[in-house]
């Protein structure tokens, strides 16, 4: 037993609990050296509270259990146990100092509060940085007010501002689209001429593309001119565009609304507008820690029942190791993504994910040159409000490898994708996925790309709904992008979805049986492989022959790959099938012309009333009498999507 009343030197009992879950787990341990773990296991349970944790909660190979007798951390039933990776502020006063108060609007000047960060133990303050490259960013240090992430203070305050004339005219241009290779360009108005004396300007702009941001370190603002310049040679592979967005941050000067905070890295001091009025309304955090729980080679070990918060990186990492569970835990406000597991049968199961600056859950697992599966499995958890610091490919499940798992887990409000996988064979069911990719175009709610050999996905019975893009510009639901092959996307329910699976010029996949109601289009085909994207062949090839695809059993299980490199039509969308399917208003066709020569096309509905139960209610299951039957449709399950009701949840009933 661990009570936050307890001492490392008591037995660990009922009624002399530990103090710290180290201690925990090193009576695990000498139990393990004294003759083994008992039957069943045994379970280190944790009495309600707060725990401030001074370091990462570390288990290794000496701390697994086995599969009849696992090694359980647990919060006790009931109870609410917060493991927290963060320093609680403390020593608030009103900001009084001329200079500082010169650099705020007047309406902040009597509502921004000071704190000293170094005096509090905060030695390690964290860097703003510019991503190294367009995938790549982190917060560092954070803020957290009642359990909610606070804003660093920006401009403006919500949403965007354009990009004006770019000033360097080069021949940079991708697909035809213009731009320029450098990051001088006009703005408009004003507002820049406030940020004279702020260090360190940060944008963070999408500056060519819908789907790429990438966070910079203003070099220069001419406010005669009105034009800013970023670094002289930018690390942003794609360039800049007029008219793509952006905003400006870090800037004390802009701590104009409640909520924003800035900290002077220089002194540490923290400034902040509680959004209550005052800091002693609310517990303010900052983040510390880098992770909350290792785990490493250690194998048949639970983690289950926690709220874990308040990091700087990922919550739980899992690497190496077999059959570790994270189950029930409630992860939220951290720097990095909630759960990262990679080795054998891992599980992340029931658990309530938010408000993470990256993405939800990463899987990686099984070997490829093998096709031996990994069996990790996301199952059950309810994932929403993610990536709020890095928008783009931090997705709320991941899948890599071979042979895992992501299914009956809930996922909403996000800026960009819901689940993303590479590798073979992964299965993706019985999710129900809305309000996602909500600030990007040209990406997709469940997205994979340029991969020859990334084969025998099932992609079957998910519900995707409400999902058109930024400025509803238009998206992707399932986005099978840049000649992925292949993928069966089988018994899915498209609703309101742009574009609502589409094959980038791939081969061998196939949309069988699925339900479209008001999708534009339903089904989009393209043949870029023989167009603008004919160049690429040579490295997907490249990449198919890192891979032993003539060899057993890949041989047996994708005997298409044997003829693939001497094919001369090989960049065609061949193999793909288009069968039994319900198309309902909307737009069924978004197929190139290019492309229909290679699609088998059979047995589709469209656009004749299926005769749903109740589509006011958006109950599309399919009455008795539907006319889908006689083309062979199969009944969807459709009480097996989404959420179920478990021992593990992390809460029940959902609230969304």
């Amino acid at each position: 037993m661990v009570a936050s009343g307890g001492d490392d030197a008591h037995p660990g009992t009922e009624a002399q609990p530990f103090a710290t879950l180290e201690r925990a787990r090193d009576a695990v341990r000498a139990l393990k050296a004294a003759g083994g773990l008992p039957a069943g296991g045994v379970t280190v349970e944790v009495r309600g509270g707060v725990y401030p944790l001074k370091h990462s909660f570390e288990l290794s190979e000496s701390d697994s259990g086995s599969e009849g007798a696992p090694v359980v951390y647990r919060a006790r039933p009931g109870e609410t146990v917060r493991l927290v990776g963060g320093c609680v502020v403390s020593g608030w006063r009103r900001v009084t100092d001329d200079a500082v108060l010169s650099r705020l609007e007047e309406s902040a000047r009597t509502n921004v509060w000071q704190a000293d960060l170094r005096a509090l133990g905060v030695a390690d303050l964290g860097q703003m940085k510019s991503d190294s490259d367009w995938t790549t960013s982190s917060p560092g240090l954070e803020v957290f007010f009642n359990d909610s992430p606070m804003t660093l203070a920006r401009w403006p305050n919500d949403g965007t501002v354009k990009i004006g004339e770019l000033q360097v005219k080069d021949d940079h241009a991708i697909h035809g689209i213009k731009g320029s290779r450098s990051g001088v360009f006009a703005y408009e108005g004003d507002r820049p001429s406030r940020w004279a004396k702020e260090r360190d300007v940060m944008l963070h702009g999408y500056w060519f593309w819908d789907w790429a941001d990438q966070r910079y370190r203003v070099e220069s603002i001419d406010t005669e001119r009105r034009l800013i310049t970023l670094p002289a040679q930018p690390s942003h592979a794609f360039g800049f565009r007029k008219g793509q967005w952006y905003y400006a941050f870090n800037l004390l000067c802009e701590l104009d609304a409640p909520g924003e905070w800035y900290l002077d890295r220089e002194s540490g001091t923290l400034y902040f507008w509680p959004p209550e009025g005052e800091p002693a309304r609310g517990v303010t955090h900052v983040s510390v820690l880098p992770g909350l729980v290792k785990i490493e080679k250690a194998s048949f070990v639970t983690v289950r029942g926690f709220t874990l918060e308040g990091c700087r990186g990922t919550a739980v990492t899992v690497t190496g190791g077999e059959a570790c569970q994270v189950l029930g835990c409630t992860i939220r406000n951290v720097g990095g993504h909630a759960v990262s597991a990679s080795g054998r049968r891992h599980r992340v199961a029931g658990c309530d994910i938010s408000q993470t600056a990256q993405g939800g859950i990463m899987l990686t697992g099984g070997d490829r040159k093998t096709l031996t599966p990994g069996g990790l499995v996301a199952e059950n958890n309810h994932i929403h409000h993610y990536s709020r610091w890095k928008p783009v490919y931090r997705a709320g499940i991941r899948l890599d490898g071979v042979g895992n798992r992501a299914a009956h887990n809930l996922i909403h409000d996000a800026p960009h994708m819901a689940i993303g996988f590479s590798g073979n064979e992964h299965v993706i069911e019985f999710n129900e996925i809305c309000r996602v990719v909500t600030r990007s175009n040209d990406a997709g709610a469940l997205y994979c790309g340029r991969d020859w050999a990334a084969r025998g996905h099932e992609i079957r019975h998910n519900y995707l709904h409400d999902i058109s893009g930024y400025e509803g510009k238009g998206c992707v639901g399932v986005y099978l992008d840049d000649q992925f092959s292949s993928a069966r996307i089988f018994g899915n329910v498209f609703w309101r979805v742009t574009r609502a699976a589409f094959i980038g010029g791939g081969d061998d996949s196939v949309i069988e049986n699925n339900i479209f109601v008001d999708c534009t289009p339903a089904v989009h085909i393209d043949a870029r492989g023989l167009g603008w994207q004919s160049e690429f062949h040579t490295t997907l090839a490249k990449q198919l022959e890192g891979l032993p695809f003539r060899e057993e059993p890949w041989r047996s299980r994708y005997p298409q790959l044997l003829t693939v490199l001497d094919d001369p039509d090989r960049s065609a969308p061949k193999g793909n099938v288009v069968a039994r399917n319900i198309q309902w208003k909307g737009k069924w066709d978004g197929v190139e012309k290019k492309a229909y020569p290679y699609v088998v096309f059979e047995h589709n509905m469209l656009d004749l009333d299926p005769l749903f139960v109740d589509e006011q209610a958006a109950d599309f299951r399919l009455k008795e009498n539907s006319p889908a039957f006689k083309i062979g449709f199969q009944p969807i399950p459709f009480e097996k999507i989404g959420l179920y009701q478990d021992p593990c949840r992390a809460s029940w009933p959902v609230k969304r």
